[in-house]
């Protein structure tokens, strides 16, 4: 019995079959956790969906900010751009099974004694408080109302948590921290400006996770949405975003169990990746 967990697949069906068959996964003995960035950019969605969908039970999947824009595409609210490649989803003949499926998936979660999202947690939230708050998300996303919550997802502002934010504001921060940040400052201000390694952050910013007073810094955290990270895996967070759409690798990392001391005991597995595309769009 092994934990995985897979990082950004986005439509890379090939890629996910063999790194499956690779790491000899079975859904009666594994538990698989797949963190986010499910489709878009990669040349086949539906079949990767599919293939989530069927390993119900035993994989359990983030979504992440390709995700939310397939969705955000599928009502109008956002246009494709140039390099999604999101019509075999929109156009499939089981699309409205597809997105409703993709609407009940997770913003984050914890198993364990490690936390999982897409991409980034604010120093202010602790776990339990991260878990509360992408419910809240969740909630809007599984409501029968929730096409109405997409035009209000989108913008930087406000870049700040407080306690006290109300309505699309409130939901608009949670979003952006865990399906887009990056950088923030000491305050955990969010910057969405910059998107290279963590070896360029501009003065004043840093990587989420060495933010000082960072109140998660009693978990461990895996999340994706970083192939331009360039980090070595650390034993407290980890980046499972190994850029298999850009060119680079889809990766898994086995786990023993959920309550591991760190990720030093964690097995890292990969599979090459052919596609090609932009690392920074």
């Amino acid at each position: 019995m092994a934990l995985y967990l897979i990082g950004d697949v986005q439509g890379c069906d090939t890629a996910l079959e063999r790194l499956l068959q690779k790491i000899d996964f079975s859904t009666s003995r594994d538990t698989l956790y797949v963190l986010g960035d499910l489709i878009n950019r990669g040349p086949d969605n539906v079949a990767t969906l599919r293939r989530l969908m069927a390993l119900a039970g035993s994989a359990h999947c983030l979504l992440g900010n390709h995700d939310l824009h397939a969705l955000a595409v599928s009502r109008g609210v956002r246009k494709a751009n140039s390099q999604d490649t999101l019509q075999d989803v929109l156009q499939a003949p089981d699309r409205d099974a597809l997105l409703f499926w993709l609407r009940q998936q997770s913003m984050a979660l914890q198993t364990g004694r490690l936390l999982m999202v897409h991409a980034g947690v604010l120093p202010q939230w602790s776990a339990s408080q991260t878990l509360q708050l992408a419910q809240e998300v969740m909630s809007v996303l599984r409501s029968p109302d929730w096409a109405a919550f997409m035009p209000q997802m989108y913008g930087g502002l406000p870049n700040v948590w407080q306690d006290d934010l109300q309505g699309a504001d409130r939901l608009r921060v949670i979003v952006n921290a865990l399906t887009r940040l990056r950088f923030c400052d000491a305050q955990g201000a969010m910057d969405f400006s910059v998107k290279e390694s963590a070896d360029n952050a501009p003065q004043g910013l840093m990587p989420w996770f060495d933010a000082p007073h960072r109140r998660t810094s009693d978990v461990l955290i895996a999340f994706g949405h970083w192939s331009t990270l360039s980090a070595t895996q650390r034993n407290d967070v980890v980046c499972m975003d190994d850029g298999c759409v850009w060119g680079g690798c889809l990766s898994a990392l086995r786990l023993p169990h959920a309550n591991i001391a760190n990720f030093s005991q964690a097995e890292r597995i990969s599979v090459a990746c052919e596609q090609t595309q932009n690392p920074l769009a």
